[in-house]
């Protein structure tokens, strides 16, 4: 059973989302109306997925998904937007969120984002990807630059295959090996690149010209 959060400072929509993913046997562990609220509620109980609306009072979502990371590197943060370009989407992806969803997605793509997410996944499409590549480099802000000449070959494929969209699972099953292997190889990963998240080593990787989602 998925656990999820849900932050929105809207009842309403929050009592939509909740009553839509329990009824697909989701479990919605907490609601929070702002930024704080989540961060508390996400340190206490730590959610499989957190849906995180990017507009709200006190802190906003961008601010509370960096918070959140910061705490847990592993949190897995989908921002909710009402604008495919909003340029908070592109501030939280680069702070670790997984990806984004409209707020006039339906029930279908919305379930789909969160056991995607929920399985190890980041939602970057090539847009979103070049998008936030831009504002790296339009802010003169830069990805660890360590060349991934300092990875072996199985590094490297497992480093593709995150940027690719693939579960830490769906690894494990093409290359052969286990998940606690994948996470071990991750983790090195990680730490020879100087990345902090999955979000930015598949950025990583797209901007290395190691994979690409075409």
């Amino acid at each position: 059973m998925i656990r999820v959060l849900l932050v929105d400072d809207h009842a309403l929509f929050r009592q939509g989302l909740r009553s839509l993913l329990e009824s697909e046997g989701m479990r919605v562990i907490g609601e929070a109306a702002n930024g704080r609220e989540a961060i508390r509620y996400a340190a206490d109980t730590h959610p499989d997925v957190i849906l995180m609306d990017i507009q709200m009072p006190d802190l906003d979502g961008v601010k509370a998904t960096q918070s959140i990371l910061e705490i847990d590197p592993g949190a897995r943060v989908i921002m909710i937007t009402m604008y495919r370009q909003d340029r908070y989407v592109f501030e939280a992806v680069k702070a670790g969120a997984r990806g984004y969803i409209l707020k006039d997605a339906d029930a279908a793509t919305l379930l789909d984002a969160i056991n995607r997410v929920a399985a190890g996944e980041a939602l970057l499409d090539a847009d979103m990807a070049q998008n936030v590549l831009d504002d790296f480099r339009d802010k003169r802000e830069e990805l660890p630059s360590e060349k991934h000449a300092d990875l072996n070959e199985r590094e490297t494929m497992i480093l593709k295959l995150l940027a690719q969209g693939f579960s830490n699972q769906d690894i494990a099953l093409r290359l052969d090996i286990s998940e606690k292997t994948v996470r071990n190889r991750l983790s090195e990963i990680f730490t020879k690149l100087q990345l902090n998240n999955r979000t930015q080593a598949a950025l990583y990787a797209i901007r290395e010209g190691i994979a690409n989602l075409d």
